[in-house]
């Protein structure tokens, strides 16, 4: 069995997957690295098969039909091989000097009396046209070098929370928990480390800069306008978060700090949606997002409450136009203020 597996969602990924696959493959036998070629167009299956026949006993690569990212990290879900999963988006890579610490951190507490279920690094901002790297650390909330609970967790800064590029996880763990991302659906990266924090119990923070997360492409799916365009998509992850807090309320509230880490999350997200409808500029959109806190209103009166009268909240459903200005307004200077990701 691997120690640690990848998956590396692929659709049209020829121009710069290599780069990705090549900062992987410094893992050497300790790592699988699945490579799922989403029903690309361009030479992308082309590339991945050549990896795994130059590299059989690392590489794998699984071709299938067009189903969006959720459909690709699925599928790496249900074929890895690995006691701990990751995964790297194909226009993202790893640091070599932060993956040998990784690697050396897992070897040791595999097979432990504690079974780890999460850890966490921090991930480095890639922004093309800019010299300094923005770290996204959490020394200042989670204990560092050392087996952890959902107790010992502190208090994370307002719109900071754990993403895909900060987490590996149990396999095993992703599988028991159910989890099964949309197909065809942005933005599922926040489920894909949302749901499984019910069934994380020990977890271990490595304050090393491993992932480094590029930007910077028009294309990209966490461009605004491209965002804007994909509204609904966004809506419809906002929604599945919420249903799953609603439905999971009793197993999340029982842990204090994590309810609070969850629902701060689930804060920012909605956040997110209301800022970018109020930002469209269209009534369609307007009313959209006069729906979404309907709907979040209607699932829960105590976590709507939470929402809606917090800071973010307050501050993204002030009355009329001029409010609207407002808000947005008040989300850049919150985003500066909180370092929002």
């Amino acid at each position: 069995m691997k120690l640690l597996s990848f998956t590396v969602p692929c659709y049209n990924s020829a121009a710069y997957m290599g780069k990705c696959v090549e900062s992987l493959l410094k893992g050497g036998e300790d790592v699988e690295i699945i490579i799922v070629d989403d029903g690309s167009t361009d030479e992308t299956a082309q590339i991945a098969d050549d990896y795994a026949e130059k590299y059989p006993s690392v590489v794998r690569v699984i071709h299938k039909e067009n189903g969006g990212h959720g459909s690709a990290v699925n599928a790496g879900i249900e074929n890895a091989q690995g006691l701990f999963f990751k995964v790297v988006d194909s226009d993202d890579w790893v640091k070599e000097e932060a993956y040998v610490q990784i690697l050396e951190v897992l070897k040791n507490l595999a097979g432990g009396e504690k079974t780890l279920d999460m850890l966490v690094s921090n991930f480095v901002y890639e922004k093309v046209g800019e010299n300094r790297h923005k770290v996204m650390r959490y020394k200042h909330a989670l204990p560092v070098g050392e087996m952890f609970t959902w107790e010992d967790v502190k208090h994370f800064h307002k719109g900071q929370y754990i993403l895909m590029h900060s987490v590996i996880f149990r396999t095993k763990l992703l599988r028991e928990c159910g989890l099964k991302l949309p197909e065809h659906t942005f933005y599922v990266d926040n489920l894909y480390v949302f749901e499984p924090l019910p069934y994380v119990r020990n977890m271990y923070y490595l304050d090393v800069n491993f992932y480094r997360y590029f930007i910077g492409r028009t294309d990209q799916s966490v461009n605004e306008e491209v965002m804007i365009g994909r509204i609904d998509q966004q809506i419809q992850v906002n929604k599945l978060m919420v249903d799953y807090m609603v439905e999971n309320k009793s197993r999340i509230t029982a842990c204090k700090k994590m309810y609070h880490y969850m629902a701060s999350y689930l804060d920012i997200i909605t956040t997110v949606s209301s800022i970018l409808l109020i930002r469209s500029g269209t009534k369609e959109n307007l009313d959209k997002k006069k729906e979404l806190w309907n709907y979040i209103k209607k699932k829960d009166w105590l976590l709507y409450g939470k929402l809606r009268y917090g800071l973010l909240g307050s501050c993204t459903n002030l009355p009329g136009r001029s409010g609207r200005r407002i808000s947005v307004e008040g989300y850049k200077i919150c985003r500066r203020f909180f370092n929002f990701n």
